[in-house]
């Protein structure tokens, strides 16, 4: 089987892309098998982030990579936080970036903005590379529309999950099941879309 790196440490992530690709003969294998060391994500877009990994990954192991870049997209505030959807809150109140102060400083915002549309977005940007210069990598991407609610609800998920409301299915994406957030995600969609070209 062909080993492929993947470019992150979520075991759930890992999980997920060794059920999917292993049909196409992939060995998926996470990076910390191989290095520590993380890479500059100084791009401005989550698809330049994501390629950013996914050629680390590969320079570092000799291997191809794949990895994703996510996060959340509010439309009252411009598409932020956006690719800073991790660290959005570093610095608020004097402290260190976490979900939940996270959560509290967007809803903070929102209620300053004068902007009545709460539509907020996930979106993925999932890449393969061949090996670190690849010229033509195959790019998956997905987006998961909801709203933003005046407060958290639900305790599955993470990151954003419990302030964003999906109105199809009539609740939190932090109330969701595990297994139907998955088929249902901004990352099932961009895996999906990796799958279907990869297998082409």
């Amino acid at each position: 089987m062909q080993t492929v790196v993947l470019a992150t440490g979520n075991a759930g992530k890992l999980a997920e892309m060794q059920t999917l690709l292993s049909p196409l003969g992939m060995a998926i294998v996470p990076q910390k098998q191989f290095f520590t060391e993380e890479a500059v994500e100084d791009g401005l877009t989550f698809i330049e982030n994501a390629l950013i990994k996914a050629r680390f990954a590969s320079e570092k192991t000799g291997f191809p990579a794949i990895a994703d870049d996510s996060g959340l997209e509010v439309d009252a505030l411009g598409g932020q936080p956006g690719i800073y959807s991790a660290r959005y809150s570093e610095g608020y109140q004097g402290l260190p970036a976490s979900d939940q102060r996270n959560n509290e400083k967007l809803l903070a915002e929102l209620a300053q903005s004068n902007s009545q549309n709460r539509q907020a977005c996930y979106y993925c940007a999932m890449v393969f590379v061949r090996h670190p210069l690849d010229p033509t990598p195959v790019i998956g991407l997905g987006k998961w529309c909801g709203s933003v609610m005046s407060e958290p609800k639900g305790t599955g998920g993470f990151g954003y999950d419990p302030i964003i409301w999906m109105a199809d299915q009539g609740c939190s994406v932090a109330e969701l099941s595990k297994s139907l957030k998955n088929s249902l995600s901004h990352r099932a969609q961009a895996i999906e879309q990796l799958v279907i070209q990869l297998k082409q």
